[in-house]
């Protein structure tokens, strides 16, 4: 189950990255919440819990260097009194350029290394060049992204389907949205909203609606969300924050392939599944979005 997670939520990773190497400016508003449309999809809390939470596709921002620590911690109560609490961090950088490096370390998810240390992996999305790369240290691959057909049509496209679906929701009352106000969250001013979504009862077999709540801290400096806590009875919270952060350019050598890697291509199939990973073992289709 955690090696299928794991491969999942990469190639989910890797279709968002994909779709915005070809994006325009950022959007003037915040971001929609990463848990929405698709709450329980590979957009929502697997996203989040294996240290992804501030991908967003098509989001471009220049002229904003900095570097941080996110920290996503996902704790869950079991029926029986047991307890499963997770925590993930990934070093996140961001040059002047708009060029983007995370680096997560999988502790506790996922299958280890050859070594038998807890995989790693640095996604690196370059505007500059058009391109992205996942690098896998243990192998000393680099994974390089395709460009979707459409480029940044498709791309735009993606994000005004999470846009349109978010409205829709809103104006059919399952989901309501509000606004928090400003606070300093994690030394940058922020602007707060929360997301209430219902799932009215039998909708997917449940006998009472199900409410699920976020409540999301943007930053419009630095633009990113430094803060989002998500709360669902199904999976219990998950909390991201970003910690650490220095408004300084980071190393141009981060966002680069380092010269003892060797480069491979990865392909996007049909159907949402990546090509041959770099042990040579087929990854797990990327499921569709389901309630």
């Amino acid at each position: 189950m955690k090696s299928r997670l794991t491969h999942v939520v990469l190639g989910g990773a890797l279709l968002l990255g994909a779709h915005s190497l070809r994006a325009q400016e950022p959007p003037p508003e915040p971001p929609p919440s990463p848990d929405f449309p698709m709450p329980t999809g590979f957009a929502g809390p697997r996203m989040e819990i294996l240290g992804f939470g501030e991908m967003h596709p098509g989001k471009i921002v220049t002229n904003a260097p900095y570097s941080a620590v996110g920290v996503t911690e996902t704790k869950q109560t079991l029926q029986d009194g047991n307890s499963i609490d997770r925590k993930v961090s990934s070093n996140i950088y961001r040059d002047s350029q708009g060029r983007t490096r995370r680096e997560t370390t999988f502790s506790g998810v996922g299958p280890l290394t050859a070594s038998g240390q807890p995989r790693s992996v640095a996604m690196i999305h370059d505007p500059v060049a058009s391109t992205g790369y996942v690098l896998h240290p243990d192998t000393k691959v680099a994974e390089q992204l395709p460009s979707p057909p459409g480029g940044s049509k498709q791309g735009g496209g993606l994000q005004g389907k999470f846009e349109a679906r978010i409205q829709q929701e809103i104006a059919n009352g399952t989901l309501k949205k509000e606004d928090l106000g400003t606070q300093t969250i994690n030394g940058l001013s922020a602007q707060g909203t929360r997301y209430t979504r219902t799932i009215p009862a039998g909708q997917i077999g449940n006998t009472n609606p199900i409410i699920i709540t976020t409540e999301q801290w943007y930053s419009p400096d630095l633009q990113v969300v430094v803060r989002s806590v998500r709360t669902d009875p199904r999976f219990g919270q998950t909390t991201y924050n970003l910690t650490q952060i220095q408004r300084t350019e980071p190393a141009a050598s981060l966002f680069a392939v380092p010269t003892d890697y060797s480069v491979k291509q990865a392909t996007l199939r049909h159907g949402g599944r990546r090509g041959m990973g770099p042990g040579g073992a087929p990854d797990a289709a990327v499921p569709p979005p389901t309630e």
